[in-house]
């Protein structure tokens, strides 16, 4: 039975598949079980990783190393590329105030873990990788080790990083959600509300209907009608008494006239003080029957699968000429977008559509719909924005009062890439679109392999580190290090801001990227608002946290 053994301690490329692949497959098994309702799910990957270190197993440094940084650039790309499309969108509006709130928990964390440094004897990299465990961040962990590497060839100073990450990482996961009881307990508005000051509902489009009633815009075109106003709307259906059309820029809109009205929450009241009159009808329940609305008329959505309608605009289309059909809204990374004529179409859009039966059928021969061409993986644009990613972060950035130039490494380059893929790519044509489950199978796999290899690396002395008085001072400082900075940004959102509990429990998981502690979150209210607000953060805090790491080493060792 030698053999057998050789292929969990015999250090070889096969022995170390096989011992990574049985790290991932326990913790990933483990990861599933609840306690008290919350399971840390891939997480668990790290604890195992631990304790095989511990037990002495081990594979050959340079393999770990490429597995360790193949497995964080994977994920980190596949995260810049799922979210990239909603990025830049997602700073319209409530956008910025939650990122600026987020951002404030970021600031604040900071701050005091530099306080916390200067203040004990604990080294400069401990506290860095402290820092990255109590805010739950291995990407960051992953670009303060490549800084390290520059920095010095000491190889304990990357050790010392992962022991301090390893060590306040289980409490990282915790402290948030503590600190979400607390503001729930806190908060007047802690009830299970579905209303978001901020105007993130559901997506970012509202329906309304109104009837013409403003003898100002009597006789006037839409084209005219659009011009009096700087908002944004999109007309998708007008009733002339008993009649129904599809209006264009032409249309002229008469007294009396009624209309369906695509546009922003926020638009309402100046729409309304606009065509005169609201309907008062909720066109924004999900139970709706569109093709019921009138006999003339059908609602459809058609999935863009076309590569060369990727990167037009709606309004190079010409749609309501060709046609006769209107583009209301577009739905992409889990928003709806107003369907404005500077929109940009990409590959995996659902677009709805508004038309006649024929017209529609037109439309779905130049769109495409055809599903089952977007489960075939897209590997050329996910290879080539890897290798972006890589030279981008390699990239030296000099920065005039710090000594050495920045780099966005390993972690940071492929993140960046992946958002401008994913947001720009479709503009000069080229098709970045994934499936959401091939996407979260390149996460699920990258940040598999690089939890695994950083637990296995800290594994040799986490239990000697932890049960040492220096060890549970570390827990200490990474408790408050999570706790203290959620609930200081969160009571001043809830109690100063009167901002609503759902979506200030999302921000505060996405600012410390804890996806565990957003399940927590989804389950004590009955709206998406945690989710919705977690997305809208959790891509700048992640590139800021990333930046920040390196920062703090290059400035203070």
């Amino acid at each position: 039975m030698e053999w057998f053994g050789n292929l969990f301690v015999g250090q070889s490329v096969i022995q170390a598949v096989v011992l990574l692949s049985t790290i991932i497959a326990v913790g990933l098994s483990l990861g599933q079980i609840k306690v008290l309702g919350v399971s840390l799910g891939v997480t668990f990957v790290f604890f195992v990783g631990i304790l095989a270190g511990h037990w002495g197993f081990s594979i050959e440094p340079t393999i770990l190393s490429y597995a360790e940084s193949f497995g964080l650039i994977l994920f980190v790309y596949a995260l810049g590329l799922q979210v990239g499309p909603s990025f830049f969108a997602s700073f319209l509006k409530g956008g910025v105030r939650l990122n600026t709130l987020a951002l404030g928990v970021v600031l604040v964390g900071t701050l005091m873990m530099l306080v916390f440094h200067f203040s004990t004897s604990i080294s400069l990299p401990e506290m860095t990788g402290i820092f990255c465990g109590a805010v739950t961040n291995t990407p960051a962990l992953g670009a303060a080790q490549q800084t390290i590497k520059q920095l010095s060839a000491d190889p304990t100073l990357q050790s010392d990083l992962a022991l301090g990450c390893a060590v306040t990482y289980p409490l990282g996961v915790v402290g948030v959600i503590i600190g979400l009881v607390v503001l729930r307990n806190l908060s007047s508005s802690a009830k299970k509300e579905e209303q978001n000051e901020e105007g993130l509902s559901r997506g970012e489009t509202f329906i309304a209907s109104f009837y013409i009633s403003n003898p100002a815009i009597y006789g006037k075109s839409v084209e005219e009608v659009a011009s009096i106003i700087t908002k944004k709307f999109v007309i998708s259906r007008v009733w002339h008494g008993d009649n129904v059309i599809i209006p264009n820029s032409e249309t002229i809109l008469e007294k009396g006239d009624k209309i369906l009205v695509i546009t922003d929450p926020n638009e309402l009241k100046a729409l309304t003080a606009l065509f005169g009159q609201e309907v008062a009808y909720d066109w924004n329940k999900s139970d709706i029957d569109w093709n019921a609305i009138d006999s003339q008329l059908v609602s459809q959505r058609i999935v863009i699968t076309q590569s060369d309608i990727n990167g037009k605009k709606i309004a190079q289309l010409k749609l309501r000429n060709r046609f006769g059909v209107n583009i209301t809204r577009i739905h992409r990374s889990g928003i709806d977008l107003l369907a404005t004529p500077d929109l940009t179409l990409q590959v995996g859009d659902k677009v709805t559509v508004v038309g006649t039966q024929s017209s529609i059928k037109q439309l779905e021969a130049l769109l495409g719909n055809r599903v089952k061409s977007l489960h075939e993986p897209n590997l050329v644009a996910i290879f080539i924005g890897i290798v972006l990613g890589l030279i981008l972060g390699s990239i030296p950035i000099s920065i005039p009062w710090v000594s050495l130039p920045i780099k966005l490494g390993l972690a940071g380059g492929p993140i960046v890439v992946g958002i401008l893929m994913g947001a720009f790519g479709p503009r000069f044509h080229i098709v970045t679109y994934t499936t959401k489950s091939a996407n979260l199978m390149l996460r699920g796999v990258g940040i598999s392999l690089y939890l695994a290899c950083l637990g296995l690396d800290a594994g040799k002395h986490f239990f000697e580190t932890v049960f040492r008085t220096e060890g549970l001072v570390w827990l200490g400082i990474g408790f408050v290090l999570t706790v203290l900075p959620v609930l200081i940004v969160g009571a001043y959102a809830l109690m100063i801001k009167k901002m609503d509990y759902p979506t200030v429990s999302g921000m505060l998981c996405g600012s410390m990227a804890n996806p565990m502690a957003l399940n927590y979150a989804n389950t004590t209210v009955e709206s998406d608002m945690p989710s919705v607000s977690y997305a809208t953060v959790y891509p700048l805090c992640m590139f800021v946290r990333v930046i920040i790491a390196q920062l703090i080493l290059i400035v203070f060792m």
